[in-house]
């Protein structure tokens, strides 16, 4: 099943495009695709535990994995995986 994953610009320069296209289950399947094809991404979406980063927000079809089944989220032909760093600031 082909998934495509949205690349947030900080990881273009490891994958060299904005998406890219992934054969997985689940996001835990789809991550560890990621790193197969684009060795060190994981590190900067997973820490050392291979638990999703806090910062580091992953939605299926718009819809945040954190509300579904998390890393363990199924994953189906024609899916669409977003990568989002959260980002914070102020004024």
């Amino acid at each position: 099943m082909t998934i495509k994953v949205r690349v947030p610009t900080p990881l273009q320069k490891l994958t060299g495009q904005p998406e890219v296209k992934v054969e997985a289950e689940n996001v835990k399947g789809l991550i560890a695709q990621l790193e197969k094809n684009y060795p060190g991404i994981k590190d900067r979406i997973c820490d050392e535990t291979g638990k999703i980063r806090r910062f580091v927000n992953i939605y299926l079809n718009e819809e945040d994995i954190r509300f579904l089944e998390k890393e363990e989220t199924s994953l189906k032909d024609g899916d669409e995986i977003s990568i989002v760093p959260a980002i914070a600031g102020g004024i």
